[in-house]
């Protein structure tokens, strides 16, 4: 029996497709409270930065010279972006994406991945060994040499863990005392405790690593301080209790389901990414809007994002 079979579920057609965009790869969603607009990238080239306000409809997308990963809101309107080969700050302006770190320069075979910024304003992000060779094909991914970093204002990384697999669902507990985090090589979610004063992490235990509903990808965080996890190949996010106990399920009419965030004025809409990379002929035709921006409201709200304070 499935762990989610008796699980309360809010059916695929409840979600609605806000944007049929066709990434091939969306990931890294955030919802700016400022200006009231979403913020997403689609990982392989030609990779893309997006930005949609939900209100007017208004879609703008940037091409990007390498792939982007994972971004967050600076004050000053720019973005902090992980790419393939490093940090980078964005400028919607004019389009231009500036390296500021490479993080990894001794490590060609690797990328940047999933990222997230904490309640002092730090970002975190970890990286893992590249696994979309130039023409989107698969590579492998046969050892963990991923590391999670921490950034603070001097737009340093700093190492915080290592031998991680796949990294993803960078998250925090409402009271931020936990820290979330994912290897999805591995299937599992961590949990942290969290020193928000010093952006200190200890005590890495296993949170959730559920069986027969896909790989634990993006995540995020409600007030109830319940954590939304994104499935990759499970058609679904999940909705986990604070001690790791299946509470909801959300179906998505796309298989491979990457990343959500709360957003919207009232942080009530839950706003979901997805892919359609190698999808076959016939999975396309069971899932058209595969690799869209879905979006439900799913009856609980989010926490107010915070803006990267470098």
């Amino acid at each position: 029996m499935s762990v989610v079979s008796n699980v309360d579920t809010i059916a695929s057609d409840e979600v609605r497709c806000v944007l049929d965009c066709r990434d091939k790869l969306g990931e890294g969603i955030i919802w700016d409270p400022v200006e009231g607009v979403l913020w997403w990238v689609d990982v392989p080239m030609p990779s893309a930065i997006h930005r949609l306000d939900p209100q007017t409809g208004q879609h703008d997308q940037w091409p990007m010279p390498e792939m982007v990963m994972s971004l967050s809101k600076r004050r000053d309107g720019r973005l902090v972006v992980a790419s393939h080969h490093g940090l980078n700050i964005f400028n919607p302006r004019d389009g231009s994406l500036k390296r500021v770190a490479a993080h990894e320069a001794d490590k060609p075979l690797n990328r940047c991945n999933d990222g997230s910024t904490d309640a002092a304003g730090r970002f975190w992000f970890g990286t893992m060994r590249n696994n979309i060779a130039p023409d989107n094909t698969y590579l492998d991914v046969p050892e963990s040499v991923g590391t999670l970093y921490k950034v603070g204002a001097d737009l340093i990384p700093v190492p915080m863990d290592g031998g991680i697999g796949i990294a993803n669902a960078t998250c925090w507990s409402p009271d931020a005392k936990t820290m979330y985090f994912a290897d999805t090589l591995v299937g599992a979610i961590y949990a942290y405790d969290f020193d928000v004063e010093l952006g200190a992490i200890a005590n890495r235990r296993v949170f959730a690593a559920p069986e027969g509903c896909g790989f634990p990808d993006g995540c995020t965080v409600d007030a109830e301080g319940y954590l939304w996890n994104a499935r990759w190949e499970g058609g679904c996010v999940l909705r986990f209790a604070p001690d790791g106990s299946i509470d909801r399920k959300v179906d998505v009419p796309a298989s491979r389901v990457t990343c959500c965030a709360f957003g919207g004025p009232d942080l009530a809409t839950l706003y979901i990414t997805s892919s359609r990379l190698h999808l076959t002929v016939e999975d396309l035709s069971n899932q058209p809007q595969a690799g869209g921006l879905f979006a439900v409201r799913p009856g609980v709200s989010g926490v107010r994002p915070t803006q990267f304070a470098g």
